[in-house]
């Protein structure tokens, strides 16, 4: 492969990575919603789908991983995935309890819980194909397709994705919601995830040396003691992935919330204050990932673990001023916070990839995604919850925003997440030294 990312590859790699961020926003921002508000406002069956379709996505990144490298094939499950995965997300608007009553005449409590049920058992399906075809192929293909000489600055690309998808989707999705429907929006997202999934037909191409490798066994792969003690920079690594994750999930599923009710912002106001962070921080993020090809990427992290960190603590300072102020300042913050977390992400992600075994990169997929995904998601948001109820605040008339928490989101989620972000500054001495303890013993020299 030569040294470059050509003109498709960029294409490929924008196309579906922000096309499946979409997807992820709509399902983690607005399928609760949907629930809580066409369907019943049963927390426990919301906060049940949410779980499941955690657990799922892990176990499925296991096994389709694994799958495309026994198949040497990342296409076809990046295009046919996105291809059912769009038909999964275009179904989800028509599930509801009128349906079931219709089609089976019981009653509506019976109908309620039919409903329920059925989301519950389509999101995790919708799960299925979205991980197989996102975490497990298309990561796989990132990987396969890039150098660590400019890792960098395609990290950098990805990981803006998570957060101008959450820009689209918190300032376009509820306007469309309230002129159309539930029903509309999913099948109008359905038919452009099933869209690109066709162009990847035309499009995505593996890498011209991917080749079968393993077989069902290598599901434990990653797991195993001769992987771990093989590629210990890599599992180092992802140790930093999962402290930024825990940290991230102690403040970001509470933030919203935070900004209405402790801060006083209103919709519009805190839009704004999303947006400005996000595209400063992103631009701010497409020069530190080119610069950051040009040096050693884990002592970058230095740099990056210490911005998320002052970022977060200077959130937790944004209180009890007047609304101008706060605005402004908590913006300033804000944007800091942002520039360290994708910053951080893009350091990761690539240092992952580096460190990837070359014929492995399936099979590993599904480890990397209980260090980023399962273990954050289960830790972080308990430990902010605990700090949230320890003030002890109820969050009255919460409607759909108790499917987070039912108190007033405390500032002091921001200063314990900054604490646990400063772990990443102590591991990273470890991370250097067994970096520089495999090289020597590999006979290589030192990126």
């Amino acid at each position: 492969m030569t040294n470059s990312f050509n003109r498709r590859n960029w294409f490929i790699l924008i196309l579906f990575g922000l096309i499946g961020q979409i997807a992820w926003s709509v399902e983690n921002m607005y399928f609760n919603l949907f629930v809580f508000d066409e369907i019943s406002k049963n927390l426990d069956a919301i906060t049940l789908m949410v779980q499941l379709s955690g657990v799922c996505a892990t176990l499925v990144t296991l096994v389709a991983g694994t799958l495309s490298d026994k198949l040497g094939n990342r296409r076809s499950f990046i295009s046919i995935g996105y291809i059912i995965w769009g038909v999964t997300v275009a179904l989800f608007g028509f599930i509801s309890p009128s349906l079931f009553k219709s089609l089976f005449g019981t009653s509506e409590a019976q109908a309620v819980s039919i409903a329920l049920a059925v989301v519950i058992v389509g999101d995790c399906v919708m799960t299925l194909f979205g991980s197989c075809a996102n975490d497990a192929a298309f990561n796989a293909w990132v990987t396969d397709n890039t150098e660590s000489s400019y890792r960098g600055k395609i990290e950098s690309v990805l990981s803006i994705m998570p957060l101008a998808s959450m820009l689209i989707v918190a300032g376009g999705f509820g306007i469309l919601v309230s002129l159309l429907s539930y029903k509309i929006v999913f099948l109008i997202l359905g038919i452009i995830i099933v869209l690109s999934g066709v162009l990847g037909l035309f499009f995505v191409k593996d890498k011209p040396t991917l080749t079968k490798s393993g077989s069902f066994k290598d599901i434990v792969y990653g797991f195993k003691p001769s992987t771990v003690k093989g590629n210990p920079s890599l599992y180092i690594t992802l140790i930093i992935v999962c402290i930024y994750g825990i940290a991230c999930q102690t403040f970001m599923p509470y933030l919203i919330i935070y900004m209405k009710t402790e801060l006083s912002f209103s919709v519009l106001e805190y839009s704004a204050v999303f947006a400005i962070a996000i595209i400063l921080g992103a631009a701010v993020n497409l020069f530190l990932g080119k610069l950051s090809d040009r040096l050693d990427k884990m002592k970058c992290m230095y740099v990056a673990g210490a911005i998320f960190s002052v970022g977060l603590f200077l959130m937790y300072l944004m209180k009890g001023m007047n609304k101008i102020p706060t605005l402004i300042l908590f913006g300033i913050a804000g944007f800091v916070m942002i520039v360290g977390y994708i910053f951080i992400s893009a350091l990761s992600g690539a240092i992952v990839r580096d460190y990837t075994p070359e014929k492995e990169a399936g099979k590993l997929q599904g480890v990397r995604m209980i260090f980023s995904v399962l273990i954050p998601m289960l830790v972080g948001p308990a430990i902010g919850n605990l700090i949230n109820s320890l003030k002890g605040k109820p969050l009255v008339d919460a409607g759909a925003d108790a499917m987070t928490t039912s108190f007033v989101p405390a500032p002091e989620i921001f200063l314990v997440a900054s604490i646990i972000s400063l772990l990443i500054l102590a591991v990273i001495p470890i991370a250097i030294a067994v970096r520089k303890s495999s090289e020597k013993k590999n006979g290589t020299a030192a990126e």
